[in-house]
């Protein structure tokens, strides 16, 4: 197969697999009526006010039903396990999120709205962990899970095709397929300064964002110019 070949079925491939949000593991059964919908949502501020406290690996069922005020039955008849609490925890604030990023990203197309729009994005993302910890919390607990950790790598995904959009709107001629590898390295590269960032003192941490962020800025410049370089340089190769 031929290289542009491949890029063709590289970039379909993950177009295919970026654009569709993965899916939850939902809660055992969809809450209809309205003392079920608070009872859910009792579910997640308990889990959560946990998490916050010791840890998403330190969360127990029991802790979580005795916090909601209920009977372990009445919980599982809710939620499966925790890592299904977890998951709902953690998409519900991807998919609040997810907006943000959609609405700062929806009309870019030069390189200067680019510029604004990534900037302002990883000054938000920053002050909302920093306001939210237990997000950052929810991530660890996200790590050890294979189940949980594809839905956050799937997220990654969805996010970085939503960047992806924009950058082929800036840079118009060059390979979706490129600028999708980009920005999808570029994204998760964003989400470790921010993992660090919360490490450090907050003028430390600000500091490491703010050189992520002029990095990322200088390689999406460069993205277009790079692609088309590449694509020009193959055109008048030889060969024999």
């Amino acid at each position: 197969m031929s290289r542009s070949k491949r890029d063709k079925v590289s970039h379909k491939s993950s177009q295919d697999h970026a654009t569709v949000p993965a899916q939850p593991m939902a809660a055992r059964r969809a809450p209809l009526q309205q003392r079920s919908r608070e009872r859910v949502q009792l579910i997640l501020s308990s889990a959560a006010d946990l998490i916050a406290a010791s840890g998403a690996d330190q969360l127990t069922m029991s802790e979580i039903a005795q916090r909601s005020g209920m009977s372990l039955a009445a919980l599982y008849r809710y939620f499966p396990d925790k890592s299904s609490i977890v998951a709902v925890l953690a998409n519900q604030f991807n998919t609040a999120s997810r907006a943000c990023i959609e609405a700062a990203l929806a009309d870019v197309s030069t390189c200067a709205g680019l510029r604004q729009a990534f900037s302002l994005l990883m000054d938000q993302y920053l002050a909302i962990i920093r306001r939210e910890p237990v997000i950052r919390d929810i991530w660890s607990g996200m790590q050890a899970d294979k189940t949980l950790f594809a839905l956050q790598a799937a997220e990654s995904q969805l996010c970085a095709r939503l960047l992806g959009n924009a950058l082929q709107r800036v840079h118009a001629q060059s390979d979706p397929t490129q600028l999708y590898r980009i920005s999808l390295l570029l994204w998760e590269l964003g989400e470790a300064a921010v993992r660090l960032a919360l490490t450090l003192p907050d003028d430390e941490g600000t500091a490491i964002v703010d050189a992520y962020t002029r990095m990322a800025l200088r390689e999406l410049e460069c993205a277009g110019r790079d692609a088309v370089g590449r694509d020009a340089a193959e055109a008048v190769a030889p060969t024999g």
